[in-house]
C-alpha cells in the first residue's frame, strides 16, 4: 500500500496556483464531501444549494469561490471555478502509484519498438509492429493486436483488448474491459443466410481520451473509426464502425451510437441515449438522458425526448400537457357529441 500524501494549505495553493485564507501549517491528509469532511481533508463547495452545509462542516479547508467565502471563518482556497479546481486538487491527493518501467517475464512481447520507459504488466501479450511511446504503462492481461501504436504517457487498464491497426494518441486512459477495434457490424443478406462484411478500417483515437470500462469502439468498414480529442466515454458505451466524434465531446454511460454516425465536437449525450446510424449531429448539441436521436440535429442546443428528440424547451411543454390528456380528450368528445347532437336537431 502506498503512503498517504500530505500537504499544509500553503502548499496546495501553491500547487493549485490559488489564493488562500487560513492557516498555512494546515495539514490536509485528503479529499471529503464538505457533509461527511474531517480536519484532515480538503472540501468544495460548487453549487448554491449547499451553502448551507459550509457553515457546519468540519474540513481542514474548503475550495470556494470568493462571493461564498467572505462570510466563512474557516480556511480556504478562493477560485472562480471551485469544481475545475477540485479536480486539480483531487490529483494531488490521488494515492495510485505508477508501476515501474520494464517487461513482466511472463509477458509475450513480440514488438520492437517499444519505449525503454514503458510498463507492460503480467500475462500481457504485444504482437508483431506495435508501437508503443515514452511513460506508457500497459496494466496486467492487456493485448494489443498487429500494427497498433499507442502514444505517450497513455494508461491502460487491466484486461484491455486492442485490435490490429488500432491508433491511440497521447495521454489517454482506457479502462479495465474495453475492446478497441473489434470487428462492426457489418453482415450482407445472401441466399444462404447473412455473409459477414470485412472490416478493413481501423480506429483512429486523438490525444488525451478517456474510455470507461467495458465499452466498445468497432474498427470502420472501410474508412476508419475517428475519436477526436479530449473525448470522454462513460462505462459499457458502444461506438459502431465509421462512427466519427468531435473533439471534447464527452458520453455518459450506456450510449449507443450506430455506425457511420459523425458527432460534433463539445457535445453532451446523457446516460443510455440511442443514435441511428447516418446522421449528422452539429457542435455544441446537449442530448437528455434515454433520448433516442432518430434524426440529424444541425442546430446547437439542448435535446430532449424518448421517442424522437426535439429542443428542450418544446418537449418540455409537451411533457407538463402529458397529464392533461385524458382530461384534454374528454372534453373534446364531449364538444364532439355535442355538435352531433346540435346537426340531428337542426337536420
Amino acid at each position: 500500500m502506498s503512503a498517504q500524501k500530505t500537504f499544509s494549505l500553503a502548499e496546495v495553493a501553491a500547487a493549485l496556483g490559488l489564493e488562500f485564507k487560513g492557516r498555512p501549517d494546515t495539514v490536509l491528509a485528503g479529499m471529503a464531501p464538505l457533509s461527511s469532511a474531517g480536519p484532515e481533508h480538503l472540501s468544495f463547495l460548487s453549487n448554491i444549494k449547499f451553502k448551507s452545509t459550509l457553515q457546519s462542516t468540519m474540513a481542514g479547508a474548503v475550495i470556494l469561490h470568493p462571493n461564498m467565502a467572505v462570510d466563512y471563518t474557516g480556511n480556504c482556497l478562493l477560485t472562480d471555478q471551485p469544481y475545475l479546481l477540485y479536480a486539480r486538487a483531487s490529483a494531488l491527493f490521488d494515492p495510485f502509484v505508477k508501476p515501474r518501467a520494464g517487461v513482466h517475464p511472463s509477458a509475450v512481447v513480440v514488438a520492437e519498438n517499444i519505449h525503454s520507459s514503458v510498463s507492460i504488466g503480467a500475462n500481457c501479450v504485444v504482437e508483431e509492429g506495435v508501437e508503443i511511446g515514452e511513460g506508457t504503462v500497459i496494466a496486467p492481461g492487456v493485448v494489443i493486436g498487429r500494427g497498433s501504436c499507442i502514444g505517450k504517457y497513455c494508461y491502460i487498464h487491466a484486461n484491455v483488448t486492442i485490435y490490429h491497426g488500432v491508433n491511440i494518441g497521447d495521454e489517454c486512459i482506457v479502462h479495465s474491459g474495453v475492446v478497441i477495434g473489434g470487428d462492426g457490424f457489418g453482415f450482407a443478406p445472401g441466399p444462404n443466410g447473412w455473409e459477414k462484411i470485412h472490416q478493413l478500417g481501423g480506429v483512429k483515437i486523438g490525444n488525451k481520451v478517456e474510455v470507461g470500462a467495458n465499452s466498445s469502439i468497432d474498427r470502420g468498414a472501410l474508412d476508419d473509426t475517428v475519436i477526436g480529442n479530449g473525448v470522454i466515454l462513460d462505462d459499457q458505451t458502444m461506438i459502431a464502425h465509421n462512427v466519427v466524434i468531435g473533439d471534447g465531446t464527452a458520453m455518459a454511460g450506456c450510449c449507443q451510437v450506430a455506425g457511420s454516425t459523425v458527432i460534433g465536437k463539445n457535445c453532451t449525450l446523457a446516460g443510455n441515449v440511442g443514435v441511428v446510424g447516418h446522421i449528422t449531429i452539429a457542435d455544441n448539441v446537449h442530448i437528455t438522458a434515454r433520448c433516442m436521436v432518430t434524426k440529424s440535429i444541425l442546430q446547437p442546443g439542448s435535446y430532449s425526448g424518448t421517442f424522437g428528440v426535439a429542443e428542450s424547451t418544446e418537449w418540455r411543454k409537451n411533457a407538463a400537457r402529458f397529464s392533461k390528456l385524458d382530461e384534454l380528450y374528454r372534453r373534446v368528445a364531449f364538444l364532439e357529441k355535442q355538435l352531433k347532437t346540435k346537426d340531428e336537431g337542426e337536420g
